[in-house]
Order: structure tokens, then C-alpha cells, then sequence
């Protein structure tokens, strides 16, 4: 009797669904090696594949994302640990992770940017993890050229919404906002904010900061640089937030290497930490190593790249399914930067802050 099953080359997703009894969707997301199946019928699919002679091997040889830094240099410490958490979360489901930078320009139409070459290569590269500074620019032409994609939801650039694609955030909002309230706590009121809030990172903190000064019944102040460099940032922020003669008892950095330019500033200015002004910074990238130690909001960097691998493989193994977002806590790391403030305090410090503009 002949044999009329279809020639192997023929067979694929359908015909498992057929026999395993499963959906299309749930075959894909095997295949993929998606974590969000009940591993009963991962077990049914993978006999049915068996059964029908397909070699899922050979399918997963393509398995490759591409973690593209955007924008940013190389070497910065926060998103050098977000692709340490996404290339251990890709090794745990046998996916390969490339790198690629690319600087592009955040103020032209979609269709005038280019993508890498690596991503044009849809047989190599499945999925595309944005970090570094991203543009909508980018956001949308991923879109159109039918690219999955998650991105860091608190880098990007202009107006945002995450109802239109995979993001991930760090809750720096709150971050901010507890760290204020923390400030407060210890009797600050002159609290002053220090970042260039034209980046959304820093616009995100700046902005737990100003609910928790305004839910206090305290005037926000802040100075803002022009820069991308952290360090002169936080330099020349701190600077002209002393020469307004106004009493500052405590600085709010809108990051830990913005807090080291912070600390430069006070510390040319004749002022001790945390005696004369209380610092804290954001991210705990580099907090431990000032001196004082520096109280910040420590960020999971690791955990932001582990979870952003995640959405992808499941985007990539259910297109259909809507845009999801994720966001990931803060905690806040009390160190030795911020002491307790007493009210009758504030005309010695008022005092002080007059002769460091001498």
C-alpha cells in the first residue's frame, strides 16, 4: 500500500496543531521555546513533531535576537548589565543574542532611516531588545517593516505611549518619589533637583520628585543643564543651583554619576557631605564607590534585560496578541550621603551656602 503522508517538506505548524490537538499559536510558541506553556502540551507537540518527522532542531538553528544599543556609548554601566540579564534569560531558552550599536537621528521620517544590515536578515535575526536612547522614529519603522520588538520604555525620546508596542520601564516615577519623601522624612525642606530633565530618564525622576514636593506643600526647585555628560551635569547643575543664594540642605541627582559631579561642586564650593548638604542620586550604578557612600534608588538593570527577552520570545512565538507592557520596582539604599536635618538648622545652613558663593 502506498504511503499518502504528505512530503516532509510539505508538513509545518498545521499539521502538528492537527495531531498534537493544539493551536496553531500554541505550536508556534513552542517552537520558540516560549515558557508560557503547560509543559503537558509542550510534551504533546513535540511527540506530534516526532511523529509527523520534523526536525524542530533544525527550525531553532534561527533562533537569534539582536540587542541593539541605541545612541549610547558602549560602555555605560546601566545598559552593559541590561544585556547581561538579557544574554543569561536568551542562554536559558537556548536563544543567541548579537550585539549591534547604532546612533541615528531622532528628528527624520521613519523612511529615511536604515536599519542595521543585521536586521534585514529575517532568516538570522527573530526579534530586535531597544536600549540605549531610543526615537519614535525607530519605534515605527520596526512597525512597519514588520520587525518584533520591546524597547526600554524610560529612554525614549518625545511623545510616547506604550499601548503600541512590547515595553519595559523601570519605576524610577516612584524611585523619585520615594527618595523625596524619604529626604523629607529626615526634615528637609530645601531640597533641590539637579539633571537635564530634556531626557527622559531624568524627566521621569524629576517628576516622582515634584509630586512628593508638591504633596508636601514644598516648592520644587531644580537646575537643569543643556548635556549629556552625567558628571558636567551634575557639576555645573549644582553650581548655579548655589549661586541663587537660595538655602539648599539637601540635592536630589537625577543619577549616581550626575551625584559624582554633585559632590565635585560642593566639594570646590567649600561645602561637606552630608554636614552642609544631604545628596542622593538614582540607578546605584556607581553609589558605592563615592565617597561618602551615596543613599540612591537602586535599579535591576538585569532584571529589566531578563524581562524584555521575555516579551520579545513570546511576541515572536504569539504575533497576535496585544502590546504588553512591564514595569519593574525600585528600592531604596540608605547609605551615609543624607543625614537627619533639624528646622532650627536652616539659617547655619542658609549661612553657609553665602560664604561658599564668596
Amino acid at each position: 500500500m502506498s504511503d499518502t503522508r504528505p512530503k516532509k517538506s510539505k508538513l509545518g505548524l498545521r499539521e502538528i496543531a492537527s495531531v498534537a490537538h493544539v493551536s496553531i499559536a500554541t505550536v508556534s510558541r513552542v517552537l520558540n521555546g516560549s515558557n508560557r506553556v503547560d509543559p503537558a502540551i509542550q510534551k504533546s507537540v513535540l511527540a506530534a513533531a516526532a511523529d509527523l518527522e520534523i526536525d524542530f532542531l533544525q527550525r531553532k538553528k534561527t533562533k537569534a535576537l539582536a540587542f541593539l544599543l541605541c545612541n549610547r556609548a558602549m560602555q555605560h554601566a546601566f545598559h552593559s548589565r541590561i544585556l547581561l540579564g538579557a544574554e543569561a534569560y536568551c542562554a536559558s531558552r537556548n536563544w543567541e543574542l548579537l550585539f549591534q550599536s547604532l546612533d541615528y537621528p531622532a528628528h527624520v521620517p521613519s523612511k529615511e532611516l536604515l536599519l542595521p544590515k543585521v536586521l534585514q536578515r529575517h532568516d538570522l535575526v527573530r526579534g530586535v531588545v531597544l536600549a540605549g536612547t531610543n526615537s519614535t522614529n525607530l519605534l515605527e519603522l520596526l512597525g512597519e517593516k514588520g520587525v518584533p520588538f520591546v524597547v526600554l520604555g524610560n529612554n525614549v525620546m518625545g511623545e510616547f505611549t506604550d499601548a503600541k508596542c512590547d515595553v519595559v520601564f523601570s519605576d524610577d516615577v516612584q524611585g523619585g518619589h520615594d527618595m523625596t519623601r524619604y529626604l523629607i522624612s529626615l526634615g528637609h525642606r530645601c531640597i533641590g533637583f539637579v539633571g537635564n530633565i530634556g531626557l527622559p530618564w531624568f524627566a521621569r525622576c524629576f517628576a516622582g520628585y515634584q509630586r512628593a514636593m508638591e504633596e508636601a506643600g514644598l516648592a520644587p526647585r531644580h537646575s537643569t543643564v543643556n548635556s549629556e555628560n552625567e558628571a558636567e551635569i551634575g557639576y555645573l547643575g549644582t553650581k548655579s543651583l548655589l549661586a541663587r543664594g537660595e538655602p539648599v540642605t539637601a540635592i536630589f541627582a537625577g543619577n549616581d554619576p550626575t551625584a559624582h559631579g554633585v559632590y565635585k561642586a560642593l566639594r570646590d564650593s567649600g561645602l561637606n557631605i552630608p554636614d552642609d548638604v544631604s545628596v542622593v542620586g538614582c540607578d546605584d550604578t556607581v553609589g558605592s564607590y563615592l565617597y561618602p557612600t551615596l543613599t540612591t534608588i537602586r535599579e535591576f538593570p538585569e532584571q529589566l534585560g531578563k524581562q524584555m527577552v521575555e516579551l520579545l520570545v513570546n511576541r515572536i512565538a504569539d504575533p497576535g496578541q496585544k502590546p504588553q507592557p512591564v514595569t519593574v520596582p525600585t528600592e531604596l539604599i540608605k547609605r551615609d550621603s543624607c543625614r537627619r536635618f533639624q528646622p532650627s538648622e536652616e539659617i547655619a545652613a542658609a549661612g553657609a551656602l553665602q560664604g561658599a558663593m564668596i
